[in-house]
């Protein structure tokens, strides 16, 4: 699928691989929170056409047991098919100009993307791409940790340890799920402030130290389900410590985590919120039309050539999940 980008989200993946580049390397192609309209598609493609809207997510086989089952972020060649910077066949589209592309299928910082039709979602024309272009990867993954990998059941509670995008996606899952209490625990006021007005029951600064009292004072009996977001051993380790019996701890994509813990508890790693993106993003766009999922409230829209001074607000915690538009029509 050849697809024309109108807008992509800046995710955290991103400006980690762009903090982590090493020239030696060689230049690549980011982007993978990418929403656009279909120009051309390949001869096998039957359910999309040219003009449809789509939003881009994660790349995946589509042959292996995961892929068949329904699980495509479980898939064997997950590193390979979204972090490889080529094909699984080994091709790369942008070859002839040293550049590695085809980041998560799709390398969408970028005016054209080649995408397989796996990873593309196709959404109403009347929605706007720029609010929806986050779905793909960010919003979806937190969002997914909730309903999808945990399944929350109302009444249960829930702490997000990092309220960015993905935290705040989850905080919005759980209220939808009926969580309570939901803990948000961040650095950022701003945020935290922002979590108590998506369904946060309560917002905790960690900068102030003894979190795990804190929650406690909130979930004497421990919590049920902790999504420990920020990579911060410190912070998986105050996670373990919360949890109620038989709760569980999700380590938001880091892979490789899975443990069972003392008193039936749990430990797991959790990628793209265990996502089917063809059932689950329209799942969050009919939840955003119902003003249950505010995805308007996490995003502000940059110009695309202003991406380094995004991934500055991003750091400096200025904007939540920023979007850049690419300027055409």
């Amino acid at each position: 699928m050849l697809v024309r980008i109108v807008a992509t989200g800046i995710c955290r993946t991103d400006i980690d691989l762009c903090d982590e580049w090493n020239a030696a390397d060689g230049p690549v192609v980011l982007g993978h929170e990418g929403a656009g309209i279909v120009e051309e598609a390949g001869r096998r493609v039957r359910k999309l056409r040219r003009g449809d809207h789509v939003v881009l997510s994660f790349a995946s086989c589509g042959r292996c047991g995961a892929c068949r089952r329904g699980r495509p972020a479980h898939c064997a060649r997950f590193y390979e098919a979204n972090f490889g910077f080529r094909r699984l066949d080994g091709s790369n589209a942008l070859a002839a100009s040293g550049v590695g592309g085809h980041f998560f299928g799709q390398s969408s910082f970028t005016t054209y993307a080649l995408a397989n039709a796996r990873n593309l979602v196709k959404v109403p024309k009347a929605l706007p791409l720029e609010l929806l272009a986050p779905l793909g990867c960010g919003l979806q993954t937190g969002a997914g940790t909730v309903l999808n990998t945990l399944r929350v059941p109302k009444g249960a509670s829930v702490a997000v340890f990092g309220t960015g995008g993905v935290g705040l996606a989850a905080v919005m899952a759980a209220r939808i799920a009926g969580a309570s209490p939901i803990v948000a625990v961040d650095v950022v006021p701003a945020r935290l402030a922002l979590a108590r007005e998506l369904g946060a029951t309560h917002a905790l600064d960690n900068r102030r130290g003894e979190l795990a009292a804190r929650v406690a004072t909130i979930a004497p009996r421990g919590v049920d389900s902790v999504l420990e977001i920020t990579g911060e051993p410190a912070m998986e380790r105050i996670g373990a410590a919360v949890l109620a019996p038989r709760g569980t701890l999700a380590l938001v994509a880091r892979p490789n985590r899975n443990a069972r813990l003392p008193g039936g508890r749990r430990r797991m790693s959790v990628i793209q919120g265990d996502s089917l993106p063809q059932r689950f993003i329209p799942r969050l766009v009919a939840l955003w039309r119902s003003d249950r999922f505010p995805i308007e409230r996490l995003v502000r829209i940059y110009p695309f050539g202003a991406i380094n001074r995004a991934m500055a607000d991003v750091r400096r915690g200025r904007t939540i999940k920023p979007v850049l538009r690419m300027g055409l029509t």
